[in-house]
């Protein structure tokens, strides 16, 4: 994990350093001017124009490393994420699909009064460039209610914002002034109590509702790649349950047992069915194996261990947490290989929809 305040908005101008990589990300070949998100962001700070080697160099950089080694960042600001960024997720598999892109109110008369540098409207253009750069991408975002002066309208559009957006993840607070701030010395802590525990619940209730629903909506039936972090807080000798976490950063708690190996797995997986989830490991020979029926067969299977990445099919979504059962052990690369090859499936990046079949 990449960890820093604005961790993207990263510039090493050391001595000696030239410009950035430019053409396989796209780039115009001008390194030397700072870019922001789009044109509605702006930056408070001292421009970071030159030579020297921003954000999307650090994460070629650490993502080059290992192409099995997972790569996060955060704490990110939403006005950094060039286009440059963007493809360099897009490119790399082993760069996870989870963005954090704290929006802290939907007003922007509220984020105007925050200083926070982009209007609504700016924030929002932004979130269509993400998901179009990265269909499966899931975004996570910081919520703030009850901001000094904050109108019941103002409230209101932040609910609509997240109606829109649809966020995976969300931290939600009431507003609590600190000192030494710009709000501190300009500005009134004029919100009552009980009117901001009343919005906090109401956006609280919000970001539930929609997450479930999208949890349903791009998860279950899906095939995801999820990263075995140890057993699951629920899990007994007489249950023993995994969790782990999927590219988009999302929990999934699944059975333990011993599973297929992927150098096994039939790379097509042409016969794979959305109408009949899998319950016995027999189906799942038959289905995930080409050489399953013949005589003598043996299947090669092993347990799973912490840092195991594991093939999961998603069957519930559970608030945050989704549930499903393991197919294979898989690597980052034999993954993206079976995303790749697949013929007779719905694909989408960093994950696979099961779908019927059709025969004659």
């Amino acid at each position: 994990i990449l960890l820093g305040q604005n961790v993207n908005s990263y510039h090493d101008v050391a001595k000696g350093e030239k410009k950035r990589r430019t053409k396989t990300m796209g780039g115009d070949g001008d390194d030397s001017t700072y870019q922001t998100s789009n044109d509605g962001f702006s930056n408070m700070f001292r421009l970071r124009h030159g030579d020297g080697y921003r954000f999307a160099d650090l994460l070629e950089a650490v993502s080059s490393l290992s192409p099995e080694l997972r790569v996060r960042f955060t704490s990110p600001h939403p006005k950094d994420y060039p286009p440059s960024l963007l493809s360099l997720m897009a490119e790399r598999p082993n760069i996870c699909n989870h963005l954090h892109m704290p929006a802290q109110s939907g007003s922007s008369t509220v984020l105007e009064r925050m200083r926070r540098g982009y209007s609504r409207e700016a924030y929002l253009e932004l979130i269509d460039d993400v998901r179009q750069a990265i269909p499966d991408v899931a975004i996570s975002s910081d919520f703030i209610t009850g901001f000094c002066g904050e109108t019941e309208e103002e409230h209101l559009e932040t609910l609509s914002c997240m109606e829109q957006v649809q966020f995976d993840q969300a931290f939600m607070f009431a507003y609590s002034m600190r000192g030494k701030t710009h709000a501190h010395r300009t500005m009134e802590d004029d919100v009552p109590a009980d009117v901001k525990q009343r919005r906090l619940n109401e956006i609280i209730d919000c970001f539930r509702r929609n997450c479930q629903l999208r949890n349903e909506e791009v998860d279950v039936g899906k095939l995801r790649l999820v990263l075995v972090e140890g057993e699951a807080k629920r899990s007994t000798a007489e249950n023993r349950q995994w969790s782990g976490r999927t590219d988009q950063n999302k929990r999934v708690v699944f059975a333990s047992g011993a599973f297929l190996v992927e150098e096994e797995v039939n790379p097509f997986l042409s016969h794979l069915s959305s109408s009949k989830l899998f319950d016995k490991n027999e189906r799942v020979e038959q289905l995930l194996m080409p050489n399953s029926n013949e005589a003598g067969f043996l299947p090669t299977r092993v347990e799973l261990s912490r840092g195991d990445y594991a093939v999961v099919q998603i069957t519930e979504a559970r608030g945050h947490t989704l549930k499903g059962q393991a197919l294979w052990r898989s690597s980052i690369v034999g993954f993206e290989h079976h995303l790749m090859n697949m013929h007779g499936w719905k694909e989408s990046p960093g994950g696979l929809i099961v779908q019927e079949v059709l025969t004659q």
